[in-house]
């Protein structure tokens, strides 16, 4: 395997935001022939009913402040959980030390990508599963990965892409049964480092990215150190994580 090729893409996707909306009802009540109706008052719910019903189906609250600004993709309703299927990646120091040199070159170029907090490599897009869906879902899921082996990737899958599509099938065929978007056609797998808001392709193609690719490159054991086991498969809906073991 080679040092994995570094690529610039843009996506629809994003984290989800949620907004809250409250409606008044016009009072109903009678009053008297001649009489001046009372004003109603409205008094605030103490915190300790608020919090008195915790476990409901509601996926957790979003707020895209807290996300650089991202914002959800489809809209909220109450008991839609925002569902993804990837393959972990577990970050070790020198992979660290070698995006310490790659983000700030980026930053000249973007100076908004923000570096990512976890690392994936997807087998899905983001899909919506209602909250009675999950567990069957997961079930579904875990059927069909529990014959897999493990394999390698890098920043750009440069080995194992065939084996990539093969898992990605299994996990296209759990969502048909659920009647969910599948994935991409022709998917090129990679490992997210860095985002931002809005598509800074024009930015990032061309120049800055040879110039990427050759810190890359020039980085002491970087064909060693972009593989990878893998060694499970993992869903995240809501707030609620799943872990599929591979072979």
């Amino acid at each position: 395997m080679t040092a994995a090729p570094l690529v610039g893409y843009s996506s629809s996707g994003s984290e989800d935001e949620s907004e809250d909306g409250t409606r008044s009802r016009p009072g109903d009540g009678s009053h008297h022939s001649g009489q001046t109706p009372l004003p109603r008052q409205r008094f605030p719910v103490p915190d300790s009913v608020l919090n008195m019903f915790p476990g409901t189906e509601e996926g957790p609250e979003d707020d895209s402040a807290k996300h650089g600004g991202r914002v959800r993709t489809f809209p909220h309703e109450r008991g839609n959980w925002a569902t993804h299927v990837y393959i972990p990646y577990e970050a070790k120091e020198e992979f660290l030390d070698l995006l310490d040199v790659l983000l700030p070159h980026a930053q000249t170029y973007v100076p908004r990508l923000v570096r990512m907090e976890a690392f994936h490599l997807s087998l899905s897009q983001s899909v919506v599963l209602r909250h009675h869906w999950i567990l069957p879902f997961v079930q579904a899921l875990k059927a069909r990965m529990a014959s897999f082996q493990r394999t390698f990737i890098g920043l750009e899958v440069t080995s194992g892409h065939a084996q990539f599509l093969d898992l990605v099938s299994e996990v296209d065929r759990v969502m048909e049964e659920f009647d969910l978007s599948t994935f991409y056609q022709d998917p090129s797998f990679h490992l997210s480092l860095a985002w931002c808001v809005g598509d800074a392709r024009l930015q990032l193609e061309g120049q800055c990215l040879q110039e990427l690719q050759a810190i890359v490159d020039g980085f002491e054991d970087a064909e060693v150190l972009l593989r990878m086991h893998t060694e499970q498969v993992r869903c995240k809906s809501g707030n609620k994580f799943f872990s599929m073991p591979l072979k």
